[in-house]
Formats: C-alpha cells, sequence, structure tokens
C-alpha cells in the first residue's frame, strides 16, 4: 500500500532533478510505501524520457505527470498530488537532497489529528555569503516551505490545493498554510525530516529580477491580511518608497525648474541608498565585483520593489503598500 506520494514539480533541469531523483530512490522506506511523481511545467519529452529511465533503475514507481493549463509551481504541484496514490503528499524540489529518512520522519508527525508537517531545510552557504547568497539561506526560517512539506491528501482536497494565481515560486505555501491555519487545522514541525537545499549559481544582477515576486506578496496579503502582517511583512517597507520618492521628486523638481530643491532630493536620494547599499553589504562578501553589484543594484531595486507592489494590488485589487 502506498503510504505517502512525493510530488516534485520540474522545469528543464534534468540534471538537478536526475540528483533529487537518486536521493529519493534512496530513502529508508520499503519501495511499495511510497511513490514519486514528477510534474513537469514544460511538458519536456526529454524529461520524460529522464523520469522514465530513472524509475525502471529501481523498485520505487516513479511517475512522470505533464502539467497542463494554467502554469507555475502551484499549478504544476496540484498536477502532481491529485495524480498520487498516498494518504499522505510529502513536496519537495527538484534541486533539492532529502535525506534518506525524510520520508519516515515526516509520517512520524502525523498522528492526534496532524494535517500537516513542515521539516527541516539545511541550506549550505559559505562563511562569507553574497547577497543573494545570504538571501537564499533564509529559505532554512521559511514556514511551511514546499521545498519540504507534508499534508494529508483529503486536506488538500477540501481546500482545493494551491492557488494557481501563484504563477511563480513565491507565497504559494504561505498561502496554502495560512489557509490551514485559518481552518483551525493542526500543523507541526517535523525538525527531523530534512531535506539540503543547495545554493545555485545566479546571474549578475539577480536580485533586479526577483523584485517581481512582490506582486504576488499583494496576492497573498489580500488573502491573508493578518497573517500576512503577523508573519511575513510587519510594514510596509518604508525605505523603498523614501527611496524612490525622493529620486522621483528630484526630478519633478528639475523639471520644474527648481535645481535647488532638486539637488536637495538628490542628497536625500544618495543618502538613503547609500545607506540601503551598506545595510546589504554587511557581513558579506567584499569581492570588487560583488561591491560593485550592491551599488547598482542597490540604486534600482526601490524602484522596482515600488513598482511590482503597486501593480500588484493593481492586479488584485486591494490597498497593498
Amino acid at each position: 500500500m502506498t503510504r505517502v506520494s512525493v510530488v516534485v514539480p520540474t522545469y528543464r533541469r534534468p540534471d538537478l532533478l536526475r540528483r533529487c531523483l537518486a536521493a529519493l530512490r534512496a530513502q529508508d522506506l520499503p519501495p511499495s510505501d511510497y511513490e514519486v511523481i514528477v510534474a513537469d511545467d514544460a511538458a519536456d519529452a526529454g524529461t520524460r524520457e529522464l523520469v522514465e529511465r530513472e524509475g525502471a533503475r529501481g523498485a520505487v514507481p516513479v511517475r512522470y505527470v505533464p502539467v497542463e493549463g494554467r502554469h507555475g509551481p502551484a499549478a504544476a504541484r496540484n498536477a502532481g498530488w491529485r495524480a498520487a496514490r498516498g494518504a499522505v503528499i510529502a513536496f519537495t524540489d527538484d534541486d533539492t537532497v532529502p535525506a534518506a529518512d525524510w520520508l519516515s520522519h515526516g509520517l512520524t508527525a502525523f498522528v492526534d489529528g496532524v494535517v500537516g508537517a513542515a521539516g527541516a531545510i539545511h541550506v549550505p552557504a559559505p562563511p562569507v555569503p553574497t547577497d543573494y547568497e545570504r538571501n537564499a539561506a533564509r529559505l532554512a526560517e521559511a514556514e511551511f516551505a514546499t521545498a519540504n512539506c507534508f499534508y494529508r491528501r483529503d486536506v488538500l482536497a477540501a481546500v482545493g490545493g494551491f492557488d494557481e494565481r501563484f504563477t511563480t515560486a513565491w507565497r504559494e505555501d504561505s498561502d496554502l498554510y495560512f489557509t490551514l491555519l485559518e481552518r483551525g487545522k493542526r500543523l507541526v514541525r517535523a525538525p527531523d525530516a530534512v531535506v539540503v537545499h543547495p545554493i545555485r549559481p545566479a546571474p549578475w544582477g539577480v536580485s533586479l529580477g526577483q523584485q517581481r515576486k512582490a506582486r504576488f506578496n499583494a496576492l497573498l496579503y489580500r488573502k491573508h491580511p493578518r497573517l500576512y502582517r503577523e508573519r511575513i511583512q510587519a510594514a510596509p517597507p518604508w525605505r523603498y518608497y523614501g527611496i524612490a520618492g525622493a529620486l522621483l521628486a528630484s526630478v519633478g523638481l528639475a523639471l520644474g525648474g527648481r535645481r535647488r530643491a532638486a539637488l536637495a532630493a538628490v542628497g536625500v536620494w544618495l543618502l538613503l541608498t547609500g545607506q540601503f547599499c551598506a545595510v546589504r553589504l554587511r557581513h558579506t562578501s567584499r569581492a570588487p565585483g560583488h561591491v560593485a553589484e550592491m551599488l547598482v543594484t542597490s540604486a534600482l531595486i526601490p524602484l522596482l520593489a515600488v513598482y511590482w507592489r503597486l501593480r500588484g494590488a493593481l492586479s488584485f485589487r486591494v490597498p497593498f503598500l
């Protein structure tokens, strides 16, 4: 009997997926107790062949599910758990390496009415990280991140699974967690259920593209305003609004011919931007390339962050700063 189904969403990352599947085949549960479902958001023929080949290497059932209709990690996870046979669904990502006793420790949490359990995520980071590496390592502090969590299948069905409006890997896990909290469900920690989440290399200026995730903060806030302020962000990011406001004011004053006032606004912008850059550089790498990246991106992040937050507020029709 299948006790637990592991759902792994993927999108054209064959080397990472192969590593994850190898760790999942090495679980200390009997092969008949669990299955692995790879939900392929690209519906890629190469990924299908990889999954079928990896599945043929052992006794653990490994199934391929192409994602159709809506796309994104939320849609992929929904396609995966809906095809599952297990009473418990274990979620992880294709770039993780689950420990050999991951599933067995996760299953032990389901006693006394527990409907969900969050395992531990270990994120190895260098002693002196870059700003990107430091932010990536914060995944270890996340609540019920889908890199390592378990839910009863019937509870997922009752709430409809993940909200597929979260079309990027951001806040869809918090949304499901908050939904269950608001319904009074019992959710616990399973600290011995461990996955390792190595930090992937990132391109220069990666933090700029990440700002578009702020759009989905607005959707999470619309659905769960109280929990958002309690657990995600207690107050709006006034630093960003101050920096963006000073820059826009300097441009407006300059266009209006008020040069002294424009220069004063530029001074405020430089001061606030410098402070922001210094915060990002604190306890991080002082390599010249990294310092240059912090200088450039610190000037641009506030504008992008404010833009995406306001765009999210408009998209999801919610007053959100």
